[in-house]
């Protein structure tokens, strides 16, 4: 008898570098999480102003790499859905924010965070995309627990917050992870559509906008000094141009529950480098959610690997 060993295909190998892709976007924005709050910290900008000077920036260089190859022809159909979810994107973000400073960070990210790979799923397996069997089931529970133990023990001061800042912190948290598991769900479409670079440009562009209309009750006003400057602009082309066109690339080729599990990296990044960098310890607890968090993500990789999206 002559065994021979299965060929990995062009599918399983594009969706297994797509998982790594989305992965890398959540490590990037996990080192975007340091310079805002360094930023808000030490040099007193708003998130509001952050969040729209990394959009423009990173619209800047997508255009100025991406530009040339908009084609308005494909465009037009879906410029709808363009318009929907770069306002998502912005949306997410913005919400995301204002939840924080109600009620701390806790909370807020581990609603943004947590809650959307649940409702992706829920509609995926609603319009039969993806199978419910006990491995998804085991793998989501176990990223939902891994992210809250990472971020809860992350916090390492109380917040005390009042009965009404509690409810508007939730609503907002709760308001971003429902327009950051839309975005998952559509950006796809849109990126097989334009193509990973062009979508990403035209998202971002509308982001901006989106997010350049809190001037009007938040000043925006681009850093004077050159330090503040230089993390403006690691923001705009590292966690915005890279870190989006790695999303959208990733976008393509997975199925949305995977994407937002994958991203899901971004805030074991941002506490392992709080722990290297900024001299804060890890704790047992941390340790162990990052662990089970990992093992999550290489479980769904192995999954999608072995599944070629529909979409």
């Amino acid at each position: 008898m002559v065994t021979t060993t299965p060929a990995v295909t062009p599918a399983s190998s594009s969706t297994g570098l797509a998982f790594v892709a989305a992965c890398g976007a959540g490590v990037l924005w996990g080192t975007g999480a340091l310079v805002v709050n360094l930023l808000v910290e030490k040099h007193g900008f708003t998130p509001e102003n952050i969040s729209f000077w990394r959009f423009v920036v990173g619209a800047v260089v997508l255009l100025a790499v991406f530009g040339r190859h908009l084609s308005w022809d494909r465009l037009r159909p879906i410029l709808g859905t363009v318009l929907l979810a770069g306002v998502a994107m912005a949306g997410y973000v913005l919400l995301w924010f204002l939840g924080i400073e109600q009620m701390g960070a806790a909370v807020p990210t581990l609603i943004a965070l947590c809650l959307p790979p649940v409702i992706v799923t829920v509609v995926a397996v609603a319009m039969r995309q993806e199978s419910a069997d006990l491995q998804l089931v085991l793998v989501i529970l176990g990223a939902i627990i891994g992210t809250v133990l990472i971020v809860v023990q992350h916090q390492s001061q109380g917040f005390g917050t009042n009965t009404n800042g509690a409810v508007l912190g939730v609503t907002f948290s709760v308001g971003s992870a429902l327009l950051y598991a839309g975005f998952s769900s559509i950006s796809g479409r849109i990126s097989i559509a334009l193509g990973a670079g062009p979508a990403t440009a035209c998202l971002t562009v509308v982001a901006a906008a989106a997010m350049g209309l809190s001037g009007f009750y938040r000043p925006l006003s681009w850093p004077a000094d050159v330090p503040p400057q230089a993390w403006f602009l690691y923001l705009g082309v590292v966690t915005a141009a890279l870190a989006l066109l790695a999303f959208s690339w990733g976008a393509a080729r997975l199925r949305p529950t995977a994407l937002t599990i994958a991203t899901l990296l971004e805030p074991l990044t941002a506490v392992v480098l709080s722990a290297l960098l900024l001299g804060q310890q890890l704790s047992a607890v941390q340790w162990f959610g990052g662990t089970l968090l990992l093992l999550s993500i290489w479980v769904l990789g192995k999954r999608a690997a072995a599944k070629r999206p529909s979409h």
